[in-house]
């Protein structure tokens, strides 16, 4: 197996737990700070690997053996070239998402592009021009980016978009149509409202629940905004501007820089809040706890809720059970809390 994916596994190898297969042994191999992850439903892992500018597809089999290949990319040669598998090119697929039917959406920051790969591998691009950062809405080519960071997919194959130096949330529509969901493009801030009337500051983590309410983690300003369908952008928890690891309702909790989050089967929103190395959790009414890490304290310690100790996470999602898979990205290591909030490592760089 070659390297790069053996790191890739290392990273991933936690995950086909979450799927709901037997716990595979743990890889030992080097882990480079892990991000984003997504599942598909059969259990298969999509990572995008932002070094080698590939993204990576692991399966396995009733056996539990695990299959690893290049799903799309070459590890060697970076650019834009859409094309079956391999053939393709990208340059920092940061932010991925599946949709229903098994197509993987991809945030290509550094080409300001968003791809899509279809069940069978072949690369096509959904909206945006290659390497020409940007900001217009638009059908497909038309359209124009600055750096989307991540991408979310809701039930009628929308695909939102963080689009972070535009501080704005875009929307594609199934027919490859970009519009601007909410914000004012180049106008950073943190007011609510309707549509153009809102702003952001920072926009990176995006999820989708399955009412259709986007929610954006604002890293900027280190807040967790929500979106209705009709494009009301309320400030569901956090103060703008203000840092720290405060629990309690909406406006009275603080976050320190959140740069990830996912929605569970109840509608919680789970948040990645990156420095201060804790897991957190926001309920529909917006009640803000923390499930795992204390607020400013870094480590690698696993253990039950605030004596677990993590050390920069930046991607996080969840399982049908409630199991919720953490890249603990400075750690080079993957955690998984448990419904209980039991923290356990699921693989971790040597030496580490």
């Amino acid at each position: 197996m070659h390297s790069t994916l053996r790191d890739i596994l290392a990273v991933l190898g936690g995950a086909l737990a979450l799927s709901g297969c037997s716990s595979p042994a743990l890889v030992s191999a080097p882990l480079s700070q892990p991000r984003a992850i997504a599942l598909d439903k059969s259990g298969a892992v999509y990572a995008g690997n932002i070094g080698h500018s590939i993204v990576v597809r692991i399966s396995h089999d009733a056996s539990g053996k695990t299959n690893t290949a290049i799903f799309a990319g070459d590890e060697s040669q970076i650019g834009s070239n859409d094309g079956q598998g391999t053939s393709a090119r990208f340059q920092g697929p940061i932010g991925l998402a599946l949709d229903d039917a098994g197509n993987v959406y991809v945030a290509d920051s550094d080409n300001h592009l968003i791809r899509k790969i279809s069940p069978t591998g072949m690369v096509t691009t959904l909206a945006g021009k290659a390497v020409v950062p940007g900001y217009a809405d638009g059908t497909g080519p038309d359209a124009r980016f600055d750096d989307p960071t991540n991408v979310a997919v809701d039930h009628d194959g929308n695909v939102y978009v963080s689009d972070n130096h535009n501080q704005v949330v875009r929307k594609i529509s199934p027919a490859g149509i970009v519009t601007t969901f909410a914000g004012l493009a180049g106008q950073a801030g943190n007011a609510d409202g309707q549509g153009a009337l809102a702003r952001f500051d920072g926009p990176r983590g995006i999820a989708v629940d399955r009412a259709g309410n986007v929610y954006v983690a604002a890293q900027t300003s280190s807040t967790i905004r929500k979106i209705t369908p009709d494009g009301w952008v309320t400030t569901l928890a956090g103060q703008p501007g203000k840092t720290g690891g405060a629990d309690g309702p909406g406006a009275s909790a603080t976050f320190n820089v959140p740069r990830s989050l996912t929605v569970d089967a109840a509608g919680n929103v789970l948040v990645a809040d990156t420095d201060n190395n804790t897991i957190r959790k926001i309920t529909p009414e917006g009640i803000v706890s923390t499930l795992a890490g204390l607020a400013g304290q870094a480590g690698a310690v696993d253990g039950q809720g605030p004596s677990a100790r993590f050390k920069g996470p930046r991607g996080v999602a969840v399982d049908g059970e409630g199991n919720i898979y953490v890249a603990d990205s400075d750690n080079d290591a993957i955690r998984l809390i448990s419904p209980t909030g039991m923290v356990t490592t699921l693989a971790r760089a040597p030496g580490k």
